[in-house]
């Protein structure tokens, strides 16, 4: 019966993924399959964490969190959780030995999110970003090289570029709702109330950069995660394109996304490109 439970636990953290990200379930489904169901593990654990501090308004927010983060310690300790999100995540984190300090960091982001809402300096928002996003990216690199040590080593500065800039994609796309649902402001000495052309010009080039970096180290992955990572990342380019594209004025009042026909689209030029790169 405990297999039951596991294959019901990855369920839902493939369920979680699907429900939660189109755009990144959609890449996911192109990874093979040996390490497919840890990346949808991962993405669980984070979703549910996210999820805590961002919709649980009105409930005991930081019990939820303790609760939840003394569960998944357990879990990794003891190999199995009534929790199937953090069930599924401590088969991954144990299958692949993923450094407790990545975890470590990823919480302690979370955490910041319930107190914290100005990032008042450079130091404070890359911090917050390394713990949010760039470790989840360390986290998936342990999978996609099947815990080889040397190649994740090799490949670690460009998985941390990478997990930047969707970060700050993701702060650009979602600049209305976290400054008015949830009164956060992410960019440094940024007012969301007066955000500007050259603000957004700013933050575009520094994205831009950290995804030229990012691309290097794309090409190098395992073939088994090549072209899920860069589907993710034409996703997110076009997206960052689309942003670009869009007033600043504009990006203050709407949520800008990429409609399902752009991203079918997308993928099937992306599909095709990568079969003419094997051919």
């Amino acid at each position: 019966m405990k297999q039951l439970f596991d294959e019901t636990s990855n369920e839902t953290a493939v369920h979680i993924t699907k429900k939660y990200s189109t755009s990144f379930s959609r890449s996911v489904g192109y990874l093979d399959k040996s390490i497919r169901q840890d990346i949808y593990n991962i993405y669980g654990f984070v979703r549910v964490a996210d999820e805590i501090v961002d919709s649980f308004e009105g409930y005991q927010q930081e019990k939820h969190l303790d609760l939840f983060e003394a569960d998944v310690w357990f879990a990794i300790e003891d190999g199995v959780s009534a929790n199937p999100v953090n069930n599924a995540f401590q088969h991954t984190v144990n299958k692949y030995h993923i450094p407790m300090p990545l975890i470590v960091a990823f919480l302690h982001s979370m955490r910041t999110d319930l107190t914290k809402k100005v990032y008042e300096n450079q130091k404070e928002i890359d911090d917050y970003i390394y713990g949010s996003a760039d470790v989840v990216g360390l986290m998936c690199l342990k999978v996609f090289v099947k815990g080889n040590e040397e190649e994740y080593e090799r490949l670690k500065p460009s998985a941390l570029k990478l997990g930047s800039a969707f970060q700050k994609v993701n702060f650009l796309r979602d600049l209305k709702q976290d400054f008015e649902d949830l009164n956060r402001a992410y960019f440094p000495n940024v007012d969301p109330n007066n955000f500007s052309e050259s603000v957004k010009k700013d933050i575009i080039a520094e994205i831009k950069k950290d995804f030229r970096i990012a691309e290097e180290g794309m090409k190098q992955l395992p073939k088994e995660a090549k072209f899920a990572v860069c589907l993710a990342f034409t996703f997110y380019s076009q997206l960052l394109k689309k942003i670009e594209h869009t007033p600043a004025e504009v990006l203050k009042e709407k949520r800008i996304r990429l409609s399902n026909l752009k991203k079918t689209m997308l993928l099937t030029k992306s599909h095709i490109k990568h079969k003419l790169k094997l051919a």
